[in-house]
């Protein structure tokens, strides 16, 4: 009887004992107790998204005016919903026709954010000058897509996808090697490295700014999934202790080293590969092997994350710059994040789109079929007759 008496009075404590230290694995967020980890760590994990839509760079004559009034959402909530292009289809049956086969039935838009632009300092949100030796690059590579569009419907009714280039026979320098590593769609198929990143299923950069987010909280590492839409994603691990390997190893994605500041998750990111380049904006500087990112995560509140990115790299930019975004929390039942990408298209779509380019060569060269070089299939004109 006394043993079982002890068992049961040594039972009660363990129990005791253990519902304190549920109770002392809380911390602090905002005023608010929020659940740590079993490490101690604030509590990150989950499906994370930003479900406002904001323009990357602020309006010019916003200057630094960095919120929208009520009155404003509603008219680009407006625009953007009556806009006339959202089902615009162009020659119908083209390639560009049936591979842009996306309309307002299949897409979904977020209303209008507060903020009038992510990018939040410099403070009249807009991204800092670029330097002249990424001018050049910048026009070394715009040179480049151009003379491959030479000779097709693009330039002969003076496109906008053509502007600065012109129309004529097929340039020589056609066949020769870029002068870059590609990472967006050319108007080539001699290999996989004429396509863009999607077509190879290696959809994403890192910083990335869309899409849903997956944390994973470990004690020693903390794993980011991205969902960059259609299957398309990619994982990073933040390592949570040593450094950042030597120079001359360089990754994807870059090397990612985190530590807790408080409450904030700090994660710094170096040792990027010069070939997979980062541009912020379309047609803009390409980031590559000299960025450094620093990332803070914030717990808000139950529902929301703080997000605060700064981008360095003083061979692009003449001066850093930095985005903030509030991450809402979304259903882990209703949005399925798988934890790794489903995309196949890199598998078996793209030895069959270089098949075709190959059939394609035949044919013009039997007087079958069109000079190749002369369709477009870089960008989204689809010639003459819309």
């Amino acid at each position: 009887m006394k043993k079982r008496l002890v068992k049961l009075i040594g039972a009660s404590i363990v129990i005791g004992l253990i519902a304190v230290a549920l109770q002392l694995m809380t911390v602090d967020v905002g005023g608010q107790t929020q659940d740590a980890t079993a490490w101690g760590h604030p509590n990150l994990e989950g499906i994370w998204l930003d479900v406002y839509d904001t323009p990357f760079q602020r309006a010019p004559e916003l200057a630094d005016r960095e919120f929208s009034t009520a009155e404003e959402r509603a008219e680009r909530d407006q625009a953007r919903m009556s806009s006339t292009g959202r089902n615009r289809r162009v020659t119908r049956g083209s390639q560009q026709d049936v591979a842009g086969a996306y309309n307002a039935v299949y897409t979904s838009a977020k209303p209008a954010g507060p903020r009038t632009s992510l990018v939040v300092d410099p403070p009249n949100g807009r991204i800092p000058e670029q330097t002249k030796e990424a001018q050049r690059q910048g026009v070394e590579q715009r040179e480049w897509r151009l003379m491959l569009l030479r000779n097709t419907e693009t330039c002969q009714y003076e496109a906008r996808a053509c502007a600065g280039g012109d129309y004529g026979p097929p340039s020589p320098r056609r066949n020769d090697v870029a002068p870059f590593y590609n990472t967006n769609r050319m108007n080539r198929h001699d290999g996989p490295e004429d396509q863009s990143m999607g077509d190879r299923c290696m959809s994403g950069t890192t910083p990335e700014f869309r899409g849903f987010r997956r944390i994973v909280q470990g004690e020693d590492s903390i794993a980011l999934g991205y969902d960059t839409g259609q299957g398309q994603g990619y994982q990073r691990v933040v390592n949570l202790s040593g450094n950042h390997p030597p120079s001359q190893i360089r990754l994807r994605h870059g090397d990612s080293r985190g530590h807790w500041e408080g409450d904030t998750l700090v994660i710094e990111t170096t040792n990027f590969s010069p070939k997979f380049t980062f541009s912020p904006v379309r047609g803009g500087a390409e980031s590559g092997a000299n960025r450094t990112l620093v990332e803070r995560y914030r717990r808000v509140d139950e529902d929301t994350l703080e997000y605060e990115l700064t981008v360095s790299d003083p061979t692009v930019w003449t001066a850093e710059w930095s985005v903030r975004q509030e991450l809402k929390r979304q259903s882990d039942e209703q949005n399925r994040i798988y934890y790794e990408p489903r995309c196949h298209e890199g598998n078996y779509g793209l030895p069959a789109l270089l098949i075709g380019a190959r059939i394609e060569e035949q044919e013009f060269m039997s007087g079958r079929g069109p000079n190749p070089f002369s369709l477009d299939t870089a960008t989204d004109f689809g010639g003459g007759v819309q």
